[in-house]
């Protein structure tokens, strides 16, 4: 139904991105390192500019994909923290850039690596401990972040990731593997891949009941050493996270890469778009998410429909929607 609802082709009207302006936006590397499990968290923080409104921000702890780094996605934090919401990019010592480094004959064998279900789980570990940290009483920041605020985001492994922390469990050897966050109270799930080896999606997601934003495109295909994954996956996951509190956006064309910092990939002219576009929905989904307005997100899906296939829609705002209702709670 979702791929149904694909248009066959988009407005006639042109749509430019805003030209890039100076952001006064502050970026510290943290290099920490999780004593516990003996293994590294480098992070990247974007953080709002002096001149940003007084008070605690917002804080999205993002997740990168397969084979990148913290230095990645650096269009999302740099927009997020010009706006007022701080930005966390985590890297994951074990699926990061090193994946395709080395021997090239090996690379298969370091995606698998990658890609296993110690690893993930790992990278679900690698967010909470950054948040533990960004939080702790020690650091600089944490008397200015709001923590009724804080959001998780990914792209591709880093949307799986995403989901693990905002609730998705596995059940091994009758042994349910669940690495849920409670402090994140929204999602923002750009291009997920299926969760690999899971044949019931419903049940490893019934649980996730936090709000998600949903991000992929037409051409959304993740083509990997011994993976593939066409769009349809994206969809699935959607349709089956365990909440109505959830808004999907589908850009026309495109590609899996077109949401990096990669300034080709999808069309030269596409890729600032979605870049763009990328950005400012995920702030205007929050708005829906925290403040109950579902205006900007309306005016968003309007701004960008000539490259939308599926322009997202608010979920109803009330007191059913304000707090999880009953049955998602029950899940949680």
């Amino acid at each position: 139904m979702l791929v149904g609802g694909f248009a066959a082709g988009v407005a006639a009207r042109t749509i430019r991105p805003a030209a890039a302006a100076p952001e006064d936006v502050r970026i510290a590397d943290l290099d920490w390192v999780d004593a516990r499990r003996d293994r590294r968290v480098p992070a990247r923080l974007y953080w709002p500019s002096a001149a940003a409104p007084a008070g605690s921000v917002p804080l999205i702890v993002f997740s990168h994909g397969l084979g990148q780094s913290r230095t990645g996605y650096s269009y999302l934090g740099r927009h997020w923290a010009a706006r007022g919401t701080a930005s966390l990019h985590v890297q994951h010592v074990g699926s990061d850039r090193s994946v395709w480094a080395g021997n090239p004959f090996e690379v298969l064998d370091r995606v698998n690596v990658a890609a296993d279900e110690r690893e993930a789980l790992a990278r679900a570990a690698d967010v909470s401990f950054a948040l533990d940290r960004i939080l702790d009483a020690n650091s600089a920041f944490a008397a200015f972040i709001d923590r009724s605020r804080l959001v998780a985001a990914g792209h591709s492994y880093g949307a799986n990731t995403t989901l693990i922390v905002g609730g998705a469990r596995v059940v091994r050897d009758g042994r349910t593997l669940d690495r849920r966050d409670p402090r994140f109270k929204v999602g923002i799930v750009v291009s997920a891949p299926p969760f690999y080896g899971e044949r019931d999606l419903n049940a490893v997601l019934a649980a996730v009941t936090m709000p998600t934003f949903h991000v992929t495109a037409t051409e959304d295909v993740i083509a990997l050493p011994g993976r593939r994954s066409p769009v349809q996956d994206r969809l699935d996951v959607y349709a089956a996270v365990g909440t109505t509190r959830k808004a999907l956006a589908v850009f026309q064309g495109g590609s899996h890469s077109i949401f990096t910092d990669r300034a080709l990939t999808g069309g030269v002219t596409l890729n600032p778009q979605v870049k763009q576009a990328t950005a400012e929905g995920a702030l205007a989904f929050l708005d829906l998410a925290f403040r109950g307005d579902p205006s900007p997100l309306a005016s968003w899906s309007e701004t960008w429909r000539p490259i939308l296939a599926v322009a997202p829609t608010a979920y109803p705002v009330g007191e059913s929607s304000r707090n999880p209702s009953r049955r998602d709670r029950s899940r949680s």
